[in-house]
């Protein structure tokens, strides 16, 4: 590329034909050509060899092409075509020099490449000049003939043409006047023009449609060089504002943006050089195709560099970006907006198509970014709803309008964040996320209610185990004909109670009546069941809570005060009272009566197990054994709790371990009653009386008899201390007799120790006293006296606690 001064030029095709893609990219960015848009212009020169067409362009544009140096002869200087940047012109203007039409360099192939660089001209430039001798004008075979022939037949190669100024530029003016030369040189072109063979489509279309004429003269640049440039300068205004309306190509057609000049120019070389027609509007579409597409793709690479949206994409991805929506909408609307400022001036098909196919892959690139965004929205939505319906239940609300506010309170939170959120190039549906974020609400509020019922309900139930287990356990050890009514009082107390309070609860939750009563109805059976339950646990027991029972009964009195033996009780009837009570025990706990159905348990016990014989005698059949069955009458089995067989299995297990405490009751009494007989028949304490009469009166007449009677009744009194006789003679006389026979002289024998020693430690302890001795024989008598009694409360003490020990073990 050759760059002077003020100008720069380019070889845009060389002699041989071959494009210099190079050489006009550089061109352009060194012009900044892509920059005009559509405000440009391109203006072409073809003429003769040697016409001086260089030589015009620089003066008229100040280009610097190479000019043919008139000492050395007339040869060819301009090979190929040439472009240059116009200096001082408005707007932007690129000038074309082509190289000389009928030159002896190029021989025979002058024609081909003549009409190639023509139709080049053509297709690419706003204004083409035709450089042409004045004295040609009105002559048959003058240069400019073959020349204009080449322009109209390659014209019609195209399928649309632009139009084109064609602007012939009379070289050499003579004196006559340009008014007398213009007249003639039109009508020579529309005579060319009617004899070049045209298309049917226009056959009849006017030389104006295609082309807009313009005719000036220059005079001899050699001859009148200030004239020359004085015309020349006059010429270079009216290519100011060129296309501007009213200007040389004010009405000029299907413009590539400057952009797209390049790419253009080189498609068009390529396909003339082919040898095809060109048509220009698809040659437009085309260009306007590669450049929108080198465009968007420029802009998608510059959108994905972007700083601000890698920022905003590793943010998002992590945590919600505030302000999302329009950030992102920004972004992309700069990366659009400058898309649209470099390819507006391309056809508007293409143009809208390619941005459309820029803005999908920018959305498709950013849509992740976006659902990111949502995802965040939605959990955070999820997160401050859980926390706000779980406050409202905390402080009371019902379940039911907590949920629908809740609800739709964060349902709209959700609508407006997705809406900030929304990318204003896009029309993309959060729909999906949304009922993603219901669902996950429904789900939670479904999670919370079942748990909250299942609190209610457990909480009830428990409510209901400690108001029944307790009394129920209770009125079953205190069995009787009221056990069952009470329980029943008790259930259906209770029962009401907590389904009150539990239908109260309920009512918060809004259910329906159904699924309301079925909650009520289990908690009703659960009840029950508590109940039943507890009457199984019992059932299971019953042997333990008879015999219980039974020793309670029977081992103590009406005031539950320990029954002693003294064989004045009729243990027949109070064992007949405790088995009945245990009988009771058994009836009641034979069966569940949570019903209003009565039956004959208790008469069929009584009867079979109280009073066999009576059983018997009403049938003496043995098949006819009321409890050789396994149900009730009248009792259904789910109601059963003891069937018939094995209440008397029971029973007679009852009767074997309660055997042994009424055999301890009888042969404690027994005991009691020997115990109680050592004394003389009362016939035989008379007899004495009435025949030891004159024994007493003779005692009450000596009164020292008496002091040797009371001296003998203090020492059988401690005999009969020290060896216990009331317990020898309490298991019969005989062996009473023989124990005592043998423990007789040694207790005399201690008695008689004991004696001496207190005697002789009084007289040791203070010999000096001189106390009379009648005193100290009644203190020896006083203190052997108490020391007999406290033997005696002691044995009597250990004698009883014996008895009642062996009592207890009897029972």
């Amino acid at each position: 590329m050759d760059k002077g001064k003020d100008c720069c030029s380019t070889h845009l095709i060389d002699g041989d034909g071959a494009f210099n893609a190079v050489g006009i990219d550089k061109f352009m960015k060194e012009v900044k050509l892509a920059e005009c848009g559509l405000s440009y212009a391109v203006v072409a020169i073809m003429g003769p060899q040697s016409s001086g067409k260089s030589t015009l362009l620089n003066h008229l544009f100040g280009t610097n092409f190479r000019e043919m140096d008139a000492f050395k002869g007339r040869s060819q200087t301009t090979k190929g075509i040439w472009m240059a940047h116009c200096v001082g012109i408005e707007p932007c203007t690129l000038v074309m020099d082509l190289e000389g039409t009928d030159g002896r360099e190029r021989g025979e192939d002058d024609t081909a490449f003549e009409k190639q660089s023509a139709l080049f001209a053509l297709a690419v430039s706003d204004i083409v000049l035709i450089n042409m001798w004045c004295h040609d004008i009105g002559r048959e075979q003058a240069a400019n003939k073959p020349l204009l022939k080449t322009v109209f037949q390659v014209m019609m190669r195209l399928f649309s043409p632009r139009k084109t100024t064609l602007m012939f530029v009379i070289r050499d003016k003579t004196r006559t006047p340009l008014e007398n030369l213009e007249p003639v040189l039109r009508e020579d072109i529309q005579k060319i023009w009617d004899s070049v063979p045209k298309p049917e489509a226009h056959r009849e279309t006017p030389l104006s449609e295609f082309f807009n004429v313009q005719v000036v003269a220059l005079s001899s640049f050699e001859e009148k060089e200030e004239q020359f440039r004085e015309q020349v300068a006059s010429l270079r205004q009216r290519f100011f504002h060129s296309i501007a309306p009213g200007g040389l190509a004010g009405d000029r057609r299907g413009v590539v943006p400057a952009s797209g000049f390049s790419f253009s120019a080189e498609q068009i070389w390529k396909v003339i050089k082919e040898n095809k027609d060109l048509d220009l509007p698809a040659h437009k579409v085309m260009v306007a195709t590669v450049r929108c597409e080198e465009i968007a793709n420029e802009k998608f690479s510059s959108f994905i560099g972007n700083e601000e949206w890698r920022e905003l994409e590793e943010t998002v991805e992590t945590k919600p970006v505030p302000g999302f929506g329009k950030k992102l909408s920004s972004i992309l609307e700069v990366c659009l907006s400058e898309y649209d400022a470099e390819a507006t001036y391309f056809d508007e098909g293409v143009r809208s198509s390619k941005r459309k196919q820029l803005e999908e892959k920018l959305l498709q690139l950013v849509q992740p970014a976006y659902q990111f965004m949502l995802g965040h929205i939605r959990s955070g939505t999820l997160d401050k709803f859980k926390d706000a319906f779980d406050s409202a239940l905390n402080e009371g609300k019902g379940f039911a309008a907590a949920a629908r506010d809740c609800t739709e309170y964060f349902m709209s939170q959700f609508d407006e964040a997705s809406a900030g959120a929304d990318i204003d190039q896009a029309n993309w549906d959060s729909s999906k996320v949304r009922d993603k974020l219901r669902r996950d609400i429904d789900a939670h509020i479904t999670a919370v209610r079942a748990s909250k019922l299942s609190e209610l309900t457990a909480m009830y139930e428990k409510m209901l185990n400690e108001a029944l287990c307790g009394p129920v356990e209770a009125l079953f050890d205190g069995a009787s004909n009221d056990t069952w009514p009470a329980i029943k009082k008790l259930l259906r107390q209770e029962t009401e109670k907590a389904v009150t309070g539990f239908s109260s609860a309920l009512s918060g939750f809004e259910m329906d009546e159904v699924a309301r009563n079925n909650m009520l109805s289990g908690l009703e059976d659960h009840a029950r069941g508590i109940v039943e339950t507890k009457a199984k646990e019992e059932a299971g027991r019953v042997l333990m809570r008879m015999k219980d029972r039974f020793s309670t009964l029977f081992s103590h009195d009406s005031d539950s005060m320990p029954r002693v033996w003294t064989g004045k009780e009729d243990i027949r009837a109070i064992t007949k009272t405790a088995r009945s009570a245990s009988l009771k025990l058994l009836s009641v706990m034979a069966a569940i009566r949570l019903d209003d159905h009565a039956d004959n348990i208790e008469s069929t016990l009584s009867l079979a197990l109280l009073d066999p014989k009576a059983a018997a005698s009403t049938n003496r059949s043995i098949s006819a054994d009321p409890l050789a069955s396994s149900s009730w009458n009248e009792v259904p089995s789910s109601k059963t709790l003891l069937t018939p067989v094995q209440c008397k299995s029971l029973w007679r297990q009852f009767k074997i371990e309660t055997e042994y405490t009424v055999t301890q009751a009888i042969s404690a009494q027994e005991a009691s009653k020997r115990s109680n007989n050592w004394l003389p028949p009362p016939w035989a304490i008379v007899a004495l009386i009435i025949l030891g009469f004159n024994e007493f009166m003779t005692l009450l007449r000596n009164p020292l008899y008496l002091g040797f009677i009371f001296v003998g009744y203090l020492l059988a009194k401690a005999l009969w201390v020290q060896l216990d006789i009331s317990r020898e003679f309490s298991n019969g006389a005989l062996p009473g007799l023989l124990s005592i026979s043998t423990k007789f002289l040694p207790t005399i024998m201690s008695l008689l120790r004991k004696l001496a020693e207190e005697g002789q430690g009084h007289a040791n302890a203070d010999p000096q006293h001189n106390h009379p001795l009648p005193a100290r024989s009644s203190q020896s008598g006083t203190n052997d006296y108490n020391s007999s009694s406290a033997s005696s409360e002691v044995t009597s003490s250990e004698t009883g606690n014996e008895y009642s020990s062996n009592h207890y073990k009897a029972q």
